[in-house]
């Protein structure tokens, strides 16, 4: 202990967008400035951020205020800013916070952000240091596949830990469930709301969080469709997505809307016909594994607000079923759980957890898509042959130890 205590506190750049209020970067930046909640205390970071680079400020920036207050310095570029203003690589760590700010939108409606151009500029310096330090990569890696494993890999060339994502992975869950690892999964289902591209990522890597831990690994992708409007319906009326395993994870929501808001009584969301009224514009994510796994994502805004997932696994009776828990605003304390993973990869040096898990759902994403403006074909998908372990222990806030 009197060793650890001695070992210089970690040095920190991080390279965002835009930095202001409610923004990923002042939710994410500010949790090794002044801590966060964690296991009943209040939890400061034994690391300083000590450099930021920023690539938009809008009105409400806050970077300077940040940058003035806790004594770091904003750089008008990546490579001064890992270098903190001197010839040589001077940080431990950084974070990639490309998220929010003004850029372009393609004809999918992916938001252009550069994760991808960030990355490649500190995988410059890195190449020029001969070494890296570990990096965390908000949300996708890229809105392009292609970009998304050019970064994964650079990272396997170079060597350094890289973690990435969304946070709902690693929050708290509603009950606190996990799948089985090395179970057979039959079939699952997750729901989602909010707009694409950016909340359907989150819900499909948090169901990519428990389908991983199934049997053999994850294997990859085969195929994927992307349906709308009464497709959708009709794809349950098919058998393509089950009602079973709706009502399930529509069970453990607690944000119910239709008539439920109206005299209290809950309602059968399922079964009732009340789900096709309350939404308008429905999307389903349908996704073909190479070892035979079917789940999909519906995104129904209007019915509900929050993520909940259920799937059946072979040998148990009851289905599996949860909601990733994510508490309101200005606290946001589910980004706690992510920056304490992201604390945990560049103090010991180790991801606690697989890059190649976004890698494949900015990938499953990308080609979902792709489906979409291809007037939502079915879209065979060889190059998502994306294959890695989970991690044993379970990730996610509150898990068993």
């Amino acid at each position: 202990m009197a060793d650890a205590a001695k070992a210089p506190r970690k040095r920190l750049a991080i390279i965002t967008t835009v930095w202001r209020y409610l923004s990923h970067a002042q939710h994410m930046g500010d949790r090794f400035l002044v801590g966060y909640p964690w296991n009943g205390r209040w939890h400061r970071p034994e690391m300083d951020v000590v450099s930021l680079y920023v690539d938009q400020k809008p009105e409400g920036d806050q970077s300077q205020a940040r940058a003035d207050e806790f004594k770091f310095k904003v750089y008008p570029t990546i490579a001064e800013t890992l270098r903190c203003g001197t010839d040589r690589l001077a940080v431990d760590g950084v974070l990639i916070i490309g998220e929010h700010g003004d850029y372009p939108i393609n004809e999918k409606g992916q938001i252009l952000y550069p994760r991808y151009e960030f990355f490649k500029q500190c995988v410059d310096v890195f190449d020029k240091e001969g070494r890296g330090v570990p990096v965390f990569n908000d949300k996708h890696l890229s809105y392009s596949f292609d970009k998304a494993s050019q970064m994964v890999a650079a990272r396997k060339r170079l060597g350094f830990p890289m973690l990435a994502g969304s946070s709902l992975p690693v929050t708290w869950r509603l009950p606190s469930v996990e799948v089985p690892l090395d179970s057979t999964i039959e079939e699952a289902l997750m729901v989602g709301v909010g707009g694409s591209d950016p909340m359907d990522f989150h819900a499909l890597e948090a169901m990519q969080c428990m389908l991983e831990r199934r049997r053999n690994g994850e294997t990859g992708v085969k195929a994927v469709q992307l349906l709308q409007g009464p497709a959708v319906w009709q794809a349950g009326k098919d058998g393509r997505w089950s009602r079973r395993l709706l009502e399930a994870a529509l069970a453990r929501s607690t944000s119910m809307s239709g008539n439920a808001t109206k005299d209290g009584r809950p309602q059968d969301l399922t079964h009732s016909g009340e789900l096709e009224q309350l939404v308008k514009d429905p999307a389903a994510y349908l996704i073909e594994y190479n070892d035979g796994l079917r789940a999909t994502l519906l995104m129904i805004n209007g019915a509900v607000s929050d993520y909940t997932f259920a799937c059946r696994v072979r040998g148990h009776s009851q289905i599996l079923s949860t909601q990733f828990l994510l508490p309101v605003v200005p606290n946001v304390t589910y980004s706690t759980c992510l920056m304490n993973k992201v604390e945990e990869m560049i103090a010991s040096g180790k991801a606690p957890y697989p890059v190649e898990r976004t890698q494949l759902v900015s990938g499953i994403l990308d080609l979902c898509l792709e489906s979409k403006v291809r007037a939502n074909q079915r879209l065979d998908t060889p190059q998502l042959n994306v294959q890695y372990r989970a991690p044993k222990a379970s990730q996610f806030g509150g898990a068993p130890a």
